[in-house]
Order: C-alpha cells, then sequence, then structure tokens
C-alpha cells in the first residue's frame, strides 16, 4: 500500500492516550518520510465531523479502555468514521488492569467502517481513577515500544492490500464481549455510572475543568455543578491546578482502593504485528 499521509487520531481525557498515539505516528512518519497531521476527538465540539480519511492514508487510531471496552459514550460517534480504503493501526490504553475486549472492539469498529487494520497495540497507562495505579505511565520504556509499533507498521505497509486479513488480537467476539463490573465488599457489584465530581473551596473557579470535560458536563457558570453525564475519565481531578475536584462515592472509593492494592504489578504491553 502506498501511504502520502500519517494521521494520529484519538480520544484522550488525561493526554495518556495522546502520548502513546503521537509516539507511534510520529515512528511511522518517520520511518516512511511523512508529517503527521492529528484530529483530538476527546471534546464535544470535535466530535461533530472527522477526517476525510482516503486509502493512501495511514491512520494510528487510539482510544482508552473503560470497563473492558471501547467507551460506550463513544460509540455513536466513532460509527460516522469512515475509512474509505485508509490503513489503520489501532491502539488502546489501560489503567494496569488489562484492556480485555477493548483492542478487538476497536478493531471491529474500524474495520467495519472502511479501514484496513494491519497492525495493533495495547498500552498501560497510569489509571484515570488513580496517581498511582500505574503511576506516570506512559513512562520512557512504554513510548519507546509505541515508537516500534509505528516503526514495524510502516515497515509491514508494503504488504498491505484490500485482501490483507485484519491482525488478529486478543479478546472476544462481538457476541461475547461484556464489561467489566467492578465488585464491592461482599461481592456486591458496584454501580458507579450516576457518581459525578465534588468541588472544594480550593477552587479559584478559573473554569479550565469545564472547558476540558469531554463530555461537556460540567455549567461553566457554576463548575461545582455536573449537569451532564460524568463517565469517571479523570480529567477534572488530574488536570485542576487546584487539586479542587475530588470524588466521595463509598462504591468509587472501595474499587479505585482494591485496583491499588489488586494491581500493583507493572502491566505489559502488547504489540500486534503480522
Amino acid at each position: 500500500m502506498q501511504v502520502n499521509r500519517v494521521w494520529a487520531v484519538y480520544w484522550s481525557a488525561t493526554d495518556r492516550t495522546k502520548k502513546i498515539v503521537m509516539a507511534v505516528a510520529r515512528a511511522a512518519g518517520e520511518k516512511l518520510g511523512l508529517p503527521v497531521e492529528r484530529y483530538d476527538f476527546t471534546l464535544p465540539t470535535a466530535r461533530q465531523s472527522a477526517p476525510d480519511f482516503q486509502d493512501d492514508d495511514l491512520v494510528i487510531f487510539g482510544t482508552p479502555t473503560y470497563a473492558g471496552r471501547v467507551p460506550n459514550v463513544l460509540l455513536k460517534y466513532l460509527a460516522t468514521v469512515r475509512g474509505n480504503g485508509a490503513a489503520a493501526v489501532p491502539v488502546v490504553t489501560f489503567g494496569n488492569r488489562a484492556f480485555d475486549d477493548s483492542l478487538c472492539e476497536l478493531r471491529d469498529i474500524l474495520l467495519d467502517n472502511g479501514f484496513h487494520p494491519f497492525a495493533a497495540g495495547a498500552f498501560a497507562c497510569e489509571h484515570s481513577f488513580s496517581t498511582t495505579l500505574g503511576a506516570g505511565r506512559p513512562d520512557a520504556d512504554d513510548l519507546s515500544e509505541a515508537r516500534t509499533l509505528g516503526e514495524r507498521a510502516a515497515a509491514l505497509l508494503a504488504a498491505v492490500g484490500e485482501n490483507t486479513p485484519p491482525i488478529a488480537v486478543d479478546g472476544r467476539s462481538k457476541e461475547e464481549r461484556v464489561y467489566y463490573k467492578p465488585r464491592v465488599e461482599g461481592g456486591r457489584v458496584a454501580d458507579i455510572r450516576k457518581v459525578k465530581p465534588k468541588t472544594n473551596d480550593l477552587c479559584d473557579c478559573g473554569g479550565l475543568c469545564a472547558r476540558i470535560c469531554p463530555m461537556g458536563a460540567i455549567n461553566p457558570d457554576n463548575v461545582k455543578e455536573t449537569t451532564g453525564i460524568c463517565i469517571k475519565c479523570g480529567a477534572c481531578v488530574k488536570k485542576c491546578p487546584r487539586g479542587a475536584k475530588y470524588f466521595d462515592d463509598p462504591d468509587y472509593l472501595y474499587h479505585k482502593t482494591d485496583l491499588e492494592e489488586t494491581y500493583q504489578r507493572r502491566a505489559v504491553n502488547r504489540l500486534y504485528l503480522a
């Protein structure tokens, strides 16, 4: 396949998926002697359209893993993104637990939308709930692996064509996929979907949290009000320079602590190359 453009396309609330995707894309671009164009669809306004991909594009396409899957709030938008024959490298990040079915789900979405997914990767990052679970990741070693994926994917492009089978990755079939359900003390399933962040007295009302919320859920006129859906992405908590945003829901905190205690090991990244 002849490629004339390299794209970095991503949803990244706390910039970790962005770092991985950009490392993959830049390495591929350098290998191919091409600049990298980017499309960040994290904010709601960016999800009103999508780039016009063509069959001479290489698209590094990244999302985080939420509950073991592609974030369900993105599915409607992702269904509108057309590949038109572009080569694609699906990339997912995960919060040091596991990526479960997210990578195979993203691969299938891209395949169904007219992309040719021929390589893929899953990378451990700091969890959106925590500063200790996967702390500091992606680090230098992770970014080195991301660059390796980009370089090797670029080298494989010459053999990619319409009849190239989609890259095989770990994960279950469409019919078997389920969402990861956290359990709290006593084995009860914790439903934290309606949990929303609180705001403490350190807030200086600069309004940053409202501007960066991927769901547009924080009232810019009163940032203590979360008027829309909160997906617990961590953007408002981790990016507030005053440390004014926090969660205090007991099930959320139990789940956070359980993850931090259970998954202290360094999770391994996975590269998939034909």
